[in-house]
């Protein structure tokens, strides 16, 4: 992808402020108007822009390059239609829908409808489901929806997603939902960079930690050495060291370089949703991000979960849920006593946050909390502590703020010797042989865990009720019914100074496809070897998340993977073709954190 889509580059403006390129600009969004970009003329003239949602059977998209402003500097994006985000998708349980999609850009393009059950062909991956839609050309998809809910989709080419192209989908039940609300709100959050987006993927190839700007100190070393004595602080350091990682490092990168948006909105122009006091409203969130995780709250309001991914599930009452990328929560909330709530979605590294605002009417605000604070990663964190997890594996040593002990009794290193394990369907716990003496890998998980019931780094015994997996129980059983006629373990395997993802350390160009014969039940059993978290997406099937004991928990399209943590789900492998399967982080998905699933008969 050209770092200007158009063939042609703004003039620069002056550097904006740490403050402004954090909040966005209050009237941040697509230039004045237009589709295409004519001249860098439009720098005081950007406006922000709302996504239309588009609703019916038959729908033509284009997909085009405009200029933005979020930060001060007009920038070259993607668009569908002429907006950024895309355009909000309604579809209906049951239509054939028709998406007619011209791509108006200079390099081939794509889209995934992403969570939604289709024909490969429909899929939208270049190289897998199709060749792509060359530039000039449109591409016609189309299939019958058999599901409802919220989703999202987004272009599988290059890092297009990053740049602006994604969009809500909302597809409406035959039947009526088991609760009731009187209004709705689509909540896509995002993060967007002034940056060519393949200029900041090569700068994190060789510059991985450049978000980290709060890495310990020498006065954090001696407080340390203080509190647990100098040998424990030593060996601390040291652990952290043979991993080429510092326990600062919550996310790949921040809001030094990103801007948070909701609705394509920074935080600064406070997109606004109605409601009349008294109302049930819909909040329909989802992850639209390219590498966020958002920790999401509303100060004064309880939210009830009622669905994720699309799918119904038992109520939860929460005042807290941290959203990975890629993941869709549905919540209901009751606002009274005020005319004015925050929306507030800070990032899991609480650098910025995205914002808006629930109110009776336009140009309210209500104060926005401050960001929590940092935490400090521990051994026990990453899967090396020699703590007491406890009876589910969450840690139970806090992560602690910034400038207090963060030092582990946890034991830290690689240990690679003696495993000799054939193939994928390795199971039982140990690591995989390409994973043996493999230059693409820093670290191994030696105590792996489902911790499902952990809230998660930064949310424990925060004073708020916080959402965890444990929590997530679908309203249906187990659709298929069948026990697992077998297991399949992958790891998920990095190197952080590298910036080097794979499955059990073997890139997506080196390793053989994931073979599943058509109709048959199957578990997959992820395991994070790595140190960061990753969302994990498998493309045309459900994956059915397990709890502790191996029971059928809830029905999901992308489950979260925290360091250390070993999770498993059902597959049912009902629908033939070639599909992806990767993280949904994008920048460790272009790295190499991607698998072929071949469904085959």
């Amino acid at each position: 992808m050209s770092s200007d889509f158009s063939g042609r580059r703004p003039d620069a403006l002056a550097e904006p402020s740490r403050r402004r390129f954090v909040t966005g600009l209050a009237a941040g969004g697509v230039a004045a108007g237009l589709g295409l970009w004519r001249s860098p003329a439009f720098a005081g003239t950007a406006l922000a822009t709302t996504a239309r949602e588009l609703r019916g059977l038959d729908f033509d998209l284009a997909i085009d390059a405009a200029p933005v402003n979020f930060t001060g500097r007009v920038r070259p994006a993607i668009t569908v239609n002429g907006s950024l985000p895309g355009p909000i998708l309604r579809w209906r349980e049951g239509d054939t829908v028709t998406l007619r999609v011209a791509n108006r850009l200079r390099d081939t393009s794509s889209i995934h409808w992403h969570g939604i059950l289709l024909p490969a062909n429909m899929d939208g991956v270049p190289g897998l489901s199709f060749d792509g839609i060359p530039p000039g050309e449109t591409y016609a998809y189309r299939f019958q929806l058999r599901q409802s809910g919220s989703y999202w989709y987004h272009s599988h080419s290059m890092f297009q997603e990053q740049a602006g192209l994604y969009g809500a989908i909302v597809v409406d039940p035959l039947q009526p939902p088991p609760f009731h609300y009187d209004r709705e709100h689509v909540m896509l959050l995002s993060d967007w960079t002034d940056l060519d987006p393949a200029a900041l993927f090569r700068r994190m190839k060789k510059m991985s930690d450049y978000d980290n700007t709060y890495k310990r100190t020498v006065g954090d070393f001696a407080r340390d050495a203080h509190a647990q004595g100098l040998a424990a602080a030593l060996r601390d350091r040291g652990q952290w060291g043979r991993m080429r990682m510092t326990p600062t490092d919550l996310s790949d990168i921040n809001a030094h370089t990103y801007t948070y948006l909701l609705n394509g909105t920074a935080p600064a122009a406070n997109w606004t949703g109605l409601f009349r006091s008294g109302e049930k409203v819909l909040l329909r969130f989802i992850n639209a991000s390219a590498m966020t995780y958002f920790d999401v709250r509303i100060p004064g309001l309880k939210m009830t979960v009622v669905a994720a991914d699309g799918q119904y599930i038992h109520p939860v009452s929460v005042d807290e849920f941290r959203i990975a990328v890629a993941e869709t929560f549905d919540v209901i909330v009751e606002p009274s006593g005020q005319d004015a709530y925050t929306i507030f979605a800070q990032d899991m590294g609480r650098t910025g946050h995205a914002r808006g605002t629930l109110a009776v009417r336009e140009g309210l605000s209500a104060p926005v909390p401050a960001s929590d604070p940092r935490v400090i990663l521990t051994m026990d964190d990453m899967g090396h502590g020699g703590m007491d997890h406890g009876s589910h594996g969450a840690p139970k040593q806090k992560a602690m703020p910034e400038g207090s002990c963060g030092a582990s009794m946890g034991m830290a290193g690689m240990d690679h010797a003696g495993q000799d394990m054939a193939g994928m369907d390795h199971g039982g716990g140990a690591h995989p042989a390409s994973e043996d003496g493999n230059p693409l890998i820093d670290m191994q998980a030696m105590t792996s865990t489902p911790r499902l019931d952990d809230p998660g780094i930064g949310l424990r015994d925060n004073g708020r009720r916080v959402l965890r997996y444990a929590d997530l129980k679908s309203l249906f059983e187990d659709p298929d019914g069948r026990d697992p006629s077998r297991t399949v373990e992958l790891h998920l395997t990095g190197h952080m100074e590298k910036f080097a993802w794979s499955f059990d350390g073997l890139k997506f160009m080196d390793a053989q496809p994931l073979r599943l014969n058509y109709g048959e039940r199957m578990r997959i059993t992820l395991v994070n070897d790595t140190m960061m978290t990753h969302p994990i997406h498998l493309h045309g099937l459900w994956s059915d998340l397990e709890d502790e004991r191996g029971e059928f928990m809830v029905r999901k399209h992308t489950i979260d993977m925290p360091p250390g943590t070993r999770r498993s789900y059902r597959v049912r492998a009902d629908a033939l073709g070639r599909w992806a399967y990767h993280c949904h982080l994008l920048y460790h998905m272009e790295a190499g954190m991607m698998r072929e699933v071949r469904v085959e008969e």
